[in-house]
C-alpha cells in the first residue's frame, strides 16, 4: 500500500510515536495538574515537555502561551470566536478551509462582518489586496499558510508584517504549514498560531495547540476545571488555564512530543527538500499525462507537500476509487472540506484528486503513483 494522504493525517509515524503513546499510558497514567502523586506528576511533566518542543520549533519565548487543544479546528474557533466583537470586522482568503471560513460565518449575525480576498488561479492572494480590505474596524486578519487543497504556500510574512503595521491581530492557520515548512512567531509577526499535531508534526490524531502572543486576550468559547483557583467560580486568566479546560490528551501529547523530536532529529530543512524533490517530479510526471490537469503553482517550492490534479472530465472520486481499488494507492477526492478554494481554482464542479506526501514517501512511490495515473488515463 501507499500512503499519499498525508495532508489529511501524516501515516506511516516514526516509531518513537506510539512508543511514547504506549509508555504514557502504563507508566505514567495520572491525570496532569490534578493530583499530587508521582502518576500524576509525571504527566504533568510529559506535558510540559511538549509544551517546551512546540515552543522550540515555533521560536515561542513562553512555553505557557501555549494552548493544547483537540485540533486546528478548535484552535481556530477558540480563536475567531475568541477576540472578534460585535461591529468589528476581519478580513481572510478565498483559499481557506471551512474551520476558517465556517466560524466566521456564525459570527455574521452578530454583527462581525468578513471580506475574503480573491486569490489567483494557483490559488495565491496579493498581500496588496488584504492591505486594501483593512477598515478602521478590523480587528483579525486570519490566513492559512498553505492550501489544504492545491498545497499553494501564501506570503504569510509579508501579510504578518502587514497586520504588525496595522497594529491588528494576525491569526496563521498553519493545518498545512506546520512540520513542512519553518516558521517562527516572532520573525513571521504572528499573533496566533494554530497548529494540528496529527499532520506534519507526525503526533497521534485528536492533538493539535493554538499560540496566543503576549498582549492578546481571547475571550472563552468553554470554561470548567483547570486545577488552579478553584475556589473561583470565574474562569482563571492566565495561560494555558483560561483556555485549557478539562484533562487534557496526554498521550497524544507523548506522541507529539516524540513527532517533534524526529522531525528536530532529521531537521526540518531537509524535511523540506525531500519533499520539494517529491513535488517536483510528481509534478512534471502529471503534466506529461494526457488530458491530466494539475491545479495550483508549477514551482514545487510553492508547495507544501500537497497539490491537486484532475483527469479530463472524469469525476474526481472515480480517479480516487480506481487508485485505491486497482493500485492500492491511498489519496483523496472531492472538495477537502474547502469549498470556497475549490472555487478559486475551478475545480468546485469536479472536485479534484489531492496527492500528498510526507517525511516517509520515497521516489519509488511517487513513480508507482505516476505509472498508475497514466494506465488510469489511458
Amino acid at each position: 500500500m501507499i500512503y499519499l494522504d498525508n495532508a489529511a493525517t501524516s501515516w506511516p509515524k516514526p516509531d518513537g510515536v506510539a512508543k511514547a503513546v504506549y509508555d504514557c499510558i502504563n507508566i505514567a497514567g495520572g491525570n496532569p495538574g490534578r493530583s499530587g502523586h508521582k502518576m500524576s506528576l509525571e504527566a504533568g511533566r510529559i506535558v510540559l515537555d511538549c509544551r517546551d518542543a512546540v515552543a522550540g520549533l515555533f521560536g515561542i519565548d513562553d512555553p505557557m502561551r501555549i494552548v493544547f487543544t483537540l485540533n486546528t479546528t478548535d484552535s481556530l474557533n477558540m480563536a475567531i470566536k475568541g477576540i472578534l466583537q460585535p461591529g468589528r470586522h476581519a478580513i481572510t482568503s478565498s483559499m481557506e478551509h471551512n474551520s476558517v471560513a465556517r466560524p466566521l460565518k456564525a459570527l455574521e449575525p452578530y454583527g462581525i462582518e468578513t471580506t475574503f480576498v480573491m486569490a489567483d488561479s494557483e490559488g495565491c492572494i496579493d498581500p496588496e489586496d488584504i492591505e486594501k480590505a483593512i477598515r478602521p474596524n478590523t480587528s483579525l486578519i486570519v490566513l492559512t499558510l498553505a492550501s489544504n487543497v492545491a498545497g499553494t504556500i501564501q506570503p504569510f510574512r509579508e501579510v504578518g508584517a502587514i497586520a504588525r503595521r496595522y497594529c491588528i491581530p494576525f491569526l496563521l492557520d498553519a493545518a498545512q504549514g506546520a512540520g513542512h515548512v519553518p516558521i517562527n512567531v516572532k520573525a513571521d509577526n504572528i499573533d496566533m498560531l494554530a497548529f494540528p499535531g496529527h499532520k506534519g508534526l507526525l503526533g497521534p490524531q485528536g492533538t493539535g495547540g493554538l499560540y496566543v502572543a503576549d498582549g492578546i486576550k481571547l475571550n472563552t468559547i468553554r470554561e470548567g476545571g483547570t486545577g488552579s483557583y478553584s475556589d473561583m467560580l470565574t474562569q482563571p486568566d492566565i495561560l494555558p488555564d483560561r483556555l485549557e479546560s478539562g484533562t487534557l490528551n496526554t498521550p497524544g501529547l507523548a506522541g507529539l512530543d516524540a513527532g517533534i523530536d524526529y522531525i528536530n532529529s532529521t531537521g526540518i530543512d531537509n524535511i523540506r527538500r525531500h519533499e520539494i524533490k517529491l513535488a517536483g517530479r510528481i509534478i512534471d510526471g502529471l503534466n506529461d499525462i494526457d488530458r491530466v490537469k494539475v491545479y495550483g503553482p508549477v514551482d514545487p517550492k510553492e508547495h507544501a507537500g500537497a497539490l491537486a490534479f484532475n483527469v479530463g472530465d472524469m469525476d474526481s472520486t472515480e480517479v480516487s476509487y480506481l487508485l485505491d481499488n486497482d493500485y492500492d494507492i491511498e489519496v483523496r477526492a472531492g472538495l477537502h472540506c474547502s469549498g470556497l478554494a475549490h472555487k478559486t481554482i475551478g475545480t468546485f464542479e469536479q472536485g479534484a484528486v489531492r496527492v500528498s506526501t510526507g517525511p516517509f514517501t520515497t521516489e519509488r512511490e511517487t513513480e508507482i503513483f505516476l505509472d498508475a495515473v497514466n494506465k488510469i488515463v489511458r
